[in-house]
Order: C-alpha cells, then structure tokens, then sequence
C-alpha cells in the first residue's frame, strides 16, 4: 500500500493546532505582507532590489549553509522537488510534479517535471537528482543540515530519466519536508565536482531562477536573473522568469545603518529590523512583514564535554537563573519568551513553560550543592576558580547582556564576545567554546534531532543518552500520536537536564520601501524573491 500526493491535502504527518494556525496566518505586522500588497497593482518586470543582510553569509551553497543570512541568498539560486505551503504545512510539487511513499515511509519514488534546466544548460533529471542527494550524503558534517536529512540513505535509483527512487534504511517520517528545503536544492553535476570550499565562495551553478554574479565577503553578493527560467514552483503567483532583473545584497551590520538607508531609498529591503527601529519605520510608512520562525527556538547549548557543564546541577541552576518574563522588554514585540524548546509555529509543538519557571533560589541551592560558594565579589568559586566562562556570539542582539546580568544575580560571571561569524563558526569547529547560542528554523519538530543528536551533531558535545533514543524514533514513527508522545519526552529531558537553556521565540522582522511588491516569507520564513516586483 503506497501513498500518492493529493494536491488538496497535507502531507500526512504534519499535524496544525487551531493557535498554530492562527499565529501562523496572523504573524503579519501592520501593514499587512508585501505579498497581498500586489494584488492592488499590475507586475512589472525590471528593477534590481537592493536587500541590507545583517551580517556577511559566509558560506552561500545552500546544501552546506546554515545560517539565515546565507539561506536568504541560496533560496534563490536552487529549486527543490517540493515546496512547503508556509500557512497550512502541504507539501506541494516543484520539480517533482507527483510522488508516490511507501506504507513505511521508506521509499519516496518522485516524478520530474520535463524541461527544467541548470545555469549552464545541463537538464535537472533524474541522474542530477541522485547526484545531489549522494553529494549533500558525501559532505557530511559540512552539510550540517543536510547529514540528517538524509541519514540512514540506502540508495537511489533511476528507473529512467524523470524518475528518482530514494531509498532509507529505516522509516523516515520526515525526509518529504526535507525534500522542500533549500538544504537539498539541487545544483549542477560540474557543482557537485568541485571543493566544498569553492561551493561556498560562490562557484555555483543552480536551477533556479536567479544566477550568482559576484559575493564579496562583508561586502554584497550580486545576483542576476535566468531569462529562460520557467519552472516556479506550484505555489507561486506566476510562471516564467522572475520579475526582478537582479538582487543586490548589501552587508550593513549597523541596525541604524540599515534604517536611515531604507528611509532614504538607498535600499529596499531591510532583513535584519532592530526592535527599537519598529515604531519609526511604521511612522514612516513603510512595510514590517514579520512571521514566526518554526523550529528551535534562541537558546543556550552548553559543552558538555567541559568539566563544569558536565554536571547537570550547574546546567539546571542557569535554566532557573534566567527570567524569560523580563526579556520581553527588550525583544521585538512580534517575538516572545520561549515557552519551550520548539517554537510555537512548529507542527508537534507542545508548552513546556513550567520547565523554564525563573526560580533565582533554587539556581542557587543547586550551586551551592554543586560545591559553588559565593566569595566576596558576588561571584561564586569552587577550588580556587571562579565560575565564570566565555560565550564568543556574532549575532547582533540585545537579550545576551540582560541574561549576562540575570546570572550574576545568582553568582554565576557570563563574559560576552561580541565577534564575527566567521570566527565564532570557527572557534566552536575546534571545540574551544564553553556554550552556543543559536537558534534553528525548520517547519517540522525534526529540527531536534538535527542538533541534539549525541551521534549527529551533537551541538552539547554530550554523551550519547535516552534523548538519542527518543529522537530517532520519532523520526522514523508514521503514527503522529506516537511521534507526538516521542517529541515531548524528547524536548522534556532536553530542557529538564539543561542540554538546551531556551530563551526567546524568534519572529523574523524586516521592513521593505513602498515600491517593492509580492515579497514573502516561505514556510521555514526564509525569503523568496521570484514573486516580488518594483514599481518604479
């Protein structure tokens, strides 16, 4: 018995509560999105937009690529099988016009579209298809988002040249999502040859419907568009090319920067809007198109392979030492405290807030437990050392310095520094970092077992534990009251043990001028170009 997509349905294990739902469709600031905007004005084809990233991307192959800003750039060079509808969660076809799953959730069996094409002229067919996914296999921990996704990868099969067969060794409830992602966007087979380190640099070549003309690190990455593009996936707003002649992205790390030149019409769109620019920009009459971001929510990760997060008792005693309550005055009103580990637009979300209750008292009962005695500067010491530790960040927040100051509070010395992302991503490659603090979207609650994995990732260096166990199964369960079960113990000891410190709920927050058009979000609120217009 196999499954076969229906355009009017689900894919089957995606499961929306009614206030998912509505945070989902009301996520939207005032003025509504840029993408209902359209519907007042006809298209116009030409322009090049000018997008402000915060930071430099640093890697821009979306198969290797983590973060946000490089995402942002990757979606629009590649196209994937599927696509996500980012209000109700339906896997719907891209590349892939049908496809058939097996009753384990082992095989997918996917059927191209004809015609589409990479840059260079090669065909996206079956063989490319097979060569992406044995390529993104190969990269392993360089494709950190990928590895998972494809974990436990039997083999492929090309029956013939519209025809992918893919194969697990185990079932595997969340490999179709996965199929939606710019992480397993396809790219050329002359791309697959070369270095990873090329990759990132910019030597690629996609089949979506902008090409990559230059990427200057720190500075801006240029793109142009494919002419014959005519591909788009089933949820976009029109077919053929893109509407845009060119995206310049330019990197303007300083948040008031990126606001005087939006107002100015220096540039059109600002990704990164700080929270303290959101009543100015409203002032002046330009759009905030904002979404919750589904995944994990920001938090802490703790090294558990240093000798001080080793212990569980330091570990939980900076769990209640934080006041997530207080954290709202600092943050966007469009984000909130994290009330659990998963963010609240995540399918299988479930509260966990009593998990992550302030209790300053018993933070410190359990250092003193733990051997940490306070000494006479207010900061507790154990054997001569003093219980502090370094945490190197690059992203541009405010919550760090006020959780820095919740935790001396209890005795405990954060030191933050502020850094760059290409020297913080080094630094925990080497594993010289005592904790992280990041965040990770994904619309599907598999985004867990991508970064707590004691034999993936492995984000806190632990050892391998029950949560291991809880994680895998959830991602090979068919049976969403099961997998529901498995994902709340999961994300239970998880927070409960202090592998994971949750902070806030991210909601992406960017602002656009009043001439750009069909800009939107897609379902893990990453942008997407292909649909949005100027008018000039």
């Amino acid at each position: 018995m196999s499954e076969r997509f229906k355009d009017s349905q689900p894919a089957r294990w995606l499961q929306f509560s009614a206030p998912m739902l509505a945070l989902l469709l009301g996520a939207c600031g005032a003025p509504p999105d840029a993408a209902s905007s359209a519907v007042a004005a006809k298209p116009q084809s030409g322009g090049t937009l000018r997008v402000a990233l915060e930071g430099d991307p640093q890697c821009v192959d979306p198969q290797q690529a983590g973060n946000n800003t490089a995402l942002n750039v990757g979606r629009q060079l590649v196209d994937s099988l599927t696509d996500q509808d980012p209000l109700n969660g339906a896997i719907v076809p891209w590349l892939a016009q049908r496809w058939e799953v097996d009753a384990d959730s082992r095989r997918f069996t996917f059927h191209l579209r004809g015609g589409a094409s990479f840059s260079d002229g090669t065909p996206v067919d079956a063989a490319a298809v097979k060569a992406n996914f044995e390529g993104v296999a190969a990269l392993g921990a360089r494709s950190v988002l990928g590895s998972t996704y494809l974990a436990g990868l039997k083999g492929i099969e090309t029956p013939d040249s519209q025809t992918v067969v893919v194969e697990f060794e185990q079932r595997n409830a969340q490999f179709l999502q996965a199929t939606s992602t710019m992480t397993l966007g396809l790219l050329s087979k002359a791309t697959l040859g070369l270095a990873a380190g090329e990759r990132c640099q910019g030597q690629l070549v996609g089949s979506g419907p902008f090409v990559l003309k230059s990427f200057v690190h720190n500075q801006s990455v240029s793109l142009q568009r494919r002419d014959a593009y005519d591909w788009a996936s089933s949820l976009a707003s029109h077919t053929g090319k893109a509407w845009l002649d060119g995206i310049e992205y330019l990197i303007i790390p300083e948040s008031g920067v990126r606001l005087g030149s939006l107002a100015s019409g220096q540039i059109d769109v600002n990704t990164g809007v700080a929270p303290q620019d959101e009543p100015s920009i409203e002032r002046q009459g330009l759009v905030l198109l904002t979404r919750a971001n589904p995944g994990v929510v920001y938090n802490l990760a703790l090294n558990e392979s240093t000798p001080l997060f080793a212990d569980i008792k330091v570990r939980q005693a900076l769990n209640k030492a934080i006041d997530r309550a207080e954290l709202q005055s600092i943050i966007s009103r469009y984000q909130k405290p994290a009330s659990a580990l998963l963010a609240s637009s995540t399918p299988f979300y479930r509260e966990f807030s009593s998990l992550l209750a302030y209790d300053p008292d018993g933070a410190r009962r359990l250092l003193d437990e733990a051997g940490w005695q306070p000494a006479a500067d207010g900061i507790r010491a154990k054997d001569g050392q003093k219980l502090s530790f370094r945490l190197d960040y690059w992203q541009p927040t405010p919550i760090l310095e006020l959780v820095q100051q919740q935790l001396k509070r209890v005795g405990i010395d954060l030191r933050l520094n502020k850094s760059t992302i290409s020297q913080v991503t080094a630094l925990q490659a080497s594993g010289d970092f005592s904790l992280r603090f990041l965040n990770l979207t994904r619309a599907d609650p598999d985004v867990l077992r991508t970064l707590y994995d004691a034999a993936g990732y492995n984000i806190n260096q632990r050892p391998p534990g029950e949560v291991d166990r809880l994680l895998r199964e959830s991602a090979e369960t068919l049976d969403s009251g099961k997998r529901q079960v498995l994902i709340d113990q999961a994300s239970e000891l998880l927070l409960r043990d202090g592998h994971a410190i949750a902070l806030i709920e991210l909601a992406t927050v960017m602002a656009h001028g009043k001439a750009v058009h069909g800009l939107h979000y897609e379902a893990s609120s990453r942008l997407q170009f292909f649909d949005t217009w100027l008018q000039r």
